[in-house]
């Protein structure tokens, strides 16, 4: 068996209300999937994190060294990939579009010998996981402390226990949003917040300090991912746990970070941190050195898909009766083609999603969806 083709397809859509992080704006959602074709027909799936049109400019760069290899071949591929461009690109686009291809070809590995990629991951822990909310952006036109309020009462009357809000727009209308929103759910949701690199370090202790009595889990990219002296700073000056991870790709990305405890909880994207390859290496090292994982995820269901796959084979901490179990990041924002692209959609029931069991990423694409969705020139 023998890679024959390499193709991606970008998708689109605009958004009917604009909505932004602390970093970014959104007025539409837009995602490249990749598409591994071999000799025999087996095809895979995967997904890049970040910008949709330079993802797909790099994986087509790849894609001659792509051409005839062996896909089951994953470690050599990934090293082949990974030096053709380390010179410029050991992170960034040059990884998050290898990503993308590295979860295709697990895709593909699974589906050649049957089984889901969780278990040549080397086994299923857990069937289901629970799911917490993401949404809580600052959507245009609209007063955010009562509309993240009654975002998040609506999360919860779905029966989602948890949900992430989006702060970073200033330390005091951010304590006003996430003190509306507890005041709504009341003490028993469990809460994260994420400052998108937001802040600089005064204003985020200034809003970890002011938000200590509100029971949040974590406290997601206080400062930019490139100052981890910052990270350490906002770690030790205030209460809430740090998390953050979705933008330092590779085992060299993660190392600083998790050698000197800059996060309490680290999150690695599958589609962004090398893939299943990459992201096995990841999870070892941060349990080297005790630090909790919980996979950042932002995009389709290939993408989701990838996450519950990785999720299954997580190890449990095997020194408690009742272990730590893992948490899934379940974006609730608008995006018509998130679970379109695939024939049976990846749904909560209760703030629990089921893990697909089938071969390899355990979905099938449905294309009519990705003629529908495919992105087009302005």
């Amino acid at each position: 068996m023998k890679i024959a083709a390499v193709r991606t397809h970008l998708l689109e859509h605009r958004l009917a209300v604009p909505f932004q992080s602390a970093s970014m704006r959104f007025d539409r959602r837009a995602h490249v999937l990749v598409e591994i074709v071999c000799d025999d027909g087996t095809t895979g799936w995967g997904e890049c994190l970040g910008p949709a049109r330079p993802n797909t400019a790099v994986v087509a760069a790849y894609t001659p060294w792509l051409i005839g290899a062996d896909p089951l071949e994953t470690e050599k591929i990934w090293a082949r990939l990974y030096n053709a461009l380390r010179d410029q690109g050991q992170r960034g686009l040059a990884v998050t579009a290898l990503s993308g291809i590295d979860i295709a070809l697990w895709d593909i590995k699974g589906k050649h010998f049957g089984v889901p990629v969780s278990t040549l991951l080397g086994g299923r822990f857990r069937e289901t996981v629970s799911a917490y909310a993401t949404g809580s952006f600052k959507r245009d036109g609209v007063d955010r402390v009562e509309d993240n309020a009654a975002e998040v009462a609506r999360y919860r009357a779905e029966g989602f226990h948890a949900s992430k809000i989006k702060i970073g727009f200033g330390v005091q209308e951010d304590l006003a949003v996430v003190r509306a929103v507890r005041e709504t759910v009341g003490p028993d949701m469990r809460l994260m917040v994420d400052a998108n690199h937001g802040y600089d370090v005064l204003e985020a202790l200034e809003f970890g300090r002011k938000a200590a009595d509100l029971d949040i889990d974590w406290f997601e990219e206080p400062v930019v991912p490139e100052q981890l002296g910052a990270y350490r700073e906002v770690r030790a000056g205030q209460p809430i746990p740090v998390a953050g991870g979705e933008t330092w790709h590779s085992r060299w990305g993660m190392r600083e970070p998790v050698e000197t405890r800059a996060v309490d909880i680290l999150q690695p994207d599958l589609a962004g941190v090398g893939g299943f390859t990459e992201a096995r290496r990841v999870a070892d090292m941060a349990a080297l050195h005790g630090v909790r994982i919980v996979p950042h995820v932002w995009g389709t269901a290939i993408h989701i898909a990838a996450a519950l796959q990785f999720m299954a084979a997580m190890v449990p901490n095997p020194v408690r009766v009742n272990p730590i179990e893992p948490i899934l990041e379940f974006d609730r924002t608008e995006n018509p083609f998130r679970q379109a692209v695939i024939k049976t959609p990846i749904e909560h029931e209760q703030g629990v999603v089921k893990i697909p069991s089938g071969p390899g990423l355990g979905i099938e694409i449905d294309r009519d969806a990705l003629a529908e969705f495919r992105m087009r020139d302005d």
